[in-house]
């Protein structure tokens, strides 16, 4: 995927991704427990889909331009960082919740990338952080993203989804 994909897309993004990624977050927030006074952050949360969460929100994202359009009504307070996942801006042990909805295969490439990215997620949860990944389940990347969330989390439930596999995961 090149570096401006997304921000070619990002006038039609919603239309195009909306629907399946809020059966997505259904999924997530069923399994997933996030209280009022967390700290939740969203990897490659794009214009904020999967950031529609009832507690403080951070929405990481690469693309400036799904940035601007960033929306998450049911959050307490909200901030977007434009940067990549690779290379997040924030201290150790900063969020009490990590959420990367359907991003994971499209970070810089499949090893070093992705890897970094998820090594970068452990860093910035806290101890007892929870965490939801997901990914495109047609990646030709799928096992070696499952073998690197194995290798950076206990998986603590996994759920196929129409589109995507979800992982459930804690620090190791």
């Amino acid at each position: 995927m090149n570096d401006t994909y997304y921000d070619e897309i990002a006038e039609g993004y919603e239309e195009l991704h909306r629907g399946e990624q809020e059966k997505k977050i259904a999924i997530v927030k069923k399994h997933l427990t996030v209280k009022e006074t967390d700290l939740l952050l969203d990897v490659g949360c794009g214009t904020g889909i999967t950031s529609n969460f009832p507690c403080d929100v951070v929405g990481l994202d690469p693309s400036a331009e799904l940035l601007k359009r960033f929306s998450a009504p049911l959050a307490k307070s909200v901030k977007t960082v434009c940067a990549p996942a690779e290379k997040m801006p924030f201290d150790d042990g900063h969020f009490d919740v990590v959420v990367s909805i359907t991003a994971l295969q499209n970070f810089e490439d499949a090893e070093h990338g992705a890897e970094q990215g998820l090594k970068e997620m452990v860093r910035v949860g806290k101890k007892n952080a929870r965490y939801a990944i997901s990914f495109l389940k047609k990646s030709v990347k799928k096992e070696k993203l499952t073998a690197l969330i194995q290798k950076c989390f206990t998986v603590t439930k996994e759920i196929e989804e129409e589109k995507d596999y979800i992982f459930f995961c804690r620090k190791r």
